[in-house]
């Protein structure tokens, strides 16, 4: 009987003004404030926390050519590697937040962020060996031998990175719901001005060399994640955080299962890179092209941080107007924030396109990477713009559908009748875009231009342009096609299916806030 009040009582929650006609100058407006809250400071989160990682790279690129190589390895394969798996992770819990935050299930917030830390610092604890036996690893995956031994003793370093990333993570993603996600700004910006001012007098003026560089990188990346646990235990979050309690222990296995199928997206996309380092560390003059690619990588990275401001942007704000009721919200939301991502995506083609390799600089002073970057810059200005498209849209879709790899064969994708993709399908569809687009063209054709036709690492990345191009198109083709009315069902019977009284967690409290 309560039950069907509750369903009652979310599935009447729509949006008062849906039917009052509202000026389409008033509407944008609206909008455009309503994504630039999460936006804006998501975008300079994301920006000062990937540039901690550009930081590092370009004064350890000054330390010397094979550090550079080194560093550029192990975090592109390792930590991307097993970042793509902590976020890929945590990634349901942005949508789990988002919906109940929209459906006013707030105390429940607070137990999705303390089952999501039990499973990713189980997750990370599985991952520890490959950083501890960096060495062997890379040289069986056949990376240089002194590469791979300098890489060794870097990997052990970035232990405290990745473990820094499960509070990262899923911190971000429990205020970003709540749009409380200034402080996180704030936060990272005095991180990386430390970083920059410690990476300088450990590694250059007193030349402590990697340990000096590393040391720095391992502050940066905790100094903010020791601020955003201390606002949210301790009264910064009221409503959506009651004390630690024993619902967090209860139904973990849905919790695991739910992570895996939204977060195969995710690692598919962040793995991609992984797969073209390697490839790269198997050509010739391995160390010129690995740092040249890295460097564009990191580059194409650091600028896709602002398009994932907006995928933070759009993931909430669908998500909020979904819990709401409101198909159309839904809609409006995702044309205004991919309208003015690809607005940005435009300048910063035009400036990485005049720009050209004077950028290498920053990084190495070996006039053979400088040209090799110098080389790849009309290719790196192409992908920033289709950046500013392809994130955005994948970040729309509701991350908690069914597994993933749950009845590959049997699953109904498309309505005979109807000729939309069911929603429960949708993200099985996108995941299997990215697997096709990535690692059935990209992956394919990078290795045809790069080691048949003799193009080395710019043959790569036309590969792996061209296959981000495909993906793109196919994202719009979904997005457009997307039913949305039967998605506002879909929000509503995860909330309810979810939801548990509010009494409950209070009752269970283990620690009172």
């Amino acid at each position: 009987m309560a039950g069907e009040e509750i369903n009652q009582k979310l599935l009447t929650k729509t949006v008062e003004a849906e039917g009052e006609e509202v000026p389409l100058k008033s509407k944008i407006w609206t909008e455009t404030k309503k994504m630039w809250v999460v936006a804006a400071p998501a975008t300079f989160t994301r920006f000062s926390t990937f540039g901690i990682n550009v930081v590092s790279q370009a004064f350890i690129g000054h330390i010397g050519s094979t550090e550079l190589a080194a560093y550029s390895l192990v975090f592109t394969v390792l930590l991307r590697f097993a970042n793509g798996v902590l976020l890929g992770m945590a990634s349901a819990l942005e949508t789990l937040c988002g919906q109940s935050f929209g459906a006013k299930q707030y105390h429940m917030l607070g137990v999705y962020l303390q089952r999501s830390w039990i499973v990713l610092i189980m997750c990370a604890i599985l991952m520890l060996p490959i950083f501890v036996f960096t060495t062997p690893l890379l040289e069986l995956l056949g990376q240089e031998a002194y590469i791979a031994e300098v890489g060794g003793t870097i990997s052990l370093w970035l232990i405290p990175v990745m473990f820094s990333s499960i509070a990262s993570y899923t911190c971000q993603m429990f205020l970003q719901a709540q749009s409380k996600n200034v402080l996180i700004a704030y936060l990272a910006a005095a991180s990386m001005t430390i970083h920059l001012f410690l990476s300088w007098l450990w590694t250059i003026k007193y030349r402590y060399g990697i340990p000096g560089a590393m040391i720095s990188t391992i502050l940066a990346y905790w100094i903010p994640n020791i601020g955003q646990l201390f606002f949210v235990t301790c009264g910064g979050c009221r409503e959506t955080w009651k004390g630690f309690s024993f619902l967090a222990f209860k139904d973990l296995w849905p919790v695991v299962k739910l992570s895996v199928s939204s977060g195969a997206m995710l690692c598919l996309e962040l793995w991609y890179n992984t797969v073209l380092v390697l490839l790269t560390g198997n050509m010739e003059n391995a160390e010129v092209a690995i740092d040249a690619l890295s460097i564009c990588l990191n580059i194409n990275g650091w600028e896709m941080m602002i398009s994932l401001g907006f995928l933070a942007a759009a993931s909430v704000r669908v998500s909020n107007e979904l819990g709401r009721g409101n198909a159309k919200g839904a809609k409006f939301a995702i044309l205004v924030t991919v309208a003015t991502s690809f607005l940005l995506g435009v300048l910063l083609f035009l400036v990485f396109l005049f720009l050209r390799g004077k950028i290498a600089y920053l990084f190495t002073e070996n006039l053979e990477v400088v040209h090799a970057v110098s080389d790849l810059s009309p290719l790196l200005a192409c992908s920033i713009l289709l950046n500013s498209i392809q994130p955005v849209l994948s970040g729309i879709f509701p991350r908690d559908f069914p597994l993933l790899m749950n009845k590959l064969v049997n699953i109904s994708l498309v309505d005979k009748q109807t000729g939309v993709a069911l929603g429960a399908g949708w993200q099985s569809i996108v995941a299997y875009v990215n697997i096709a687009c990535y690692y059935l063209v990209g992956i394919p054709v990078g290795v045809v231009l790069g080691y048949v036709f003799g193009m080395q690492v710019k043959g790569v990345w036309i590969g792996m342009l061209f296959g981000t191009f495909i993906q793109t198109i196919i994202l719009v083709v979904i997005t457009y096609r997307t039913d949305w009315d039967k998605q506002v069902v879909l929000a509503r019977n995860r909330v309810n299916r979810w939801y548990k009284p509010a009494a409950e967690p209070e009752e269970q409290s283990l620690l009172s806030s």
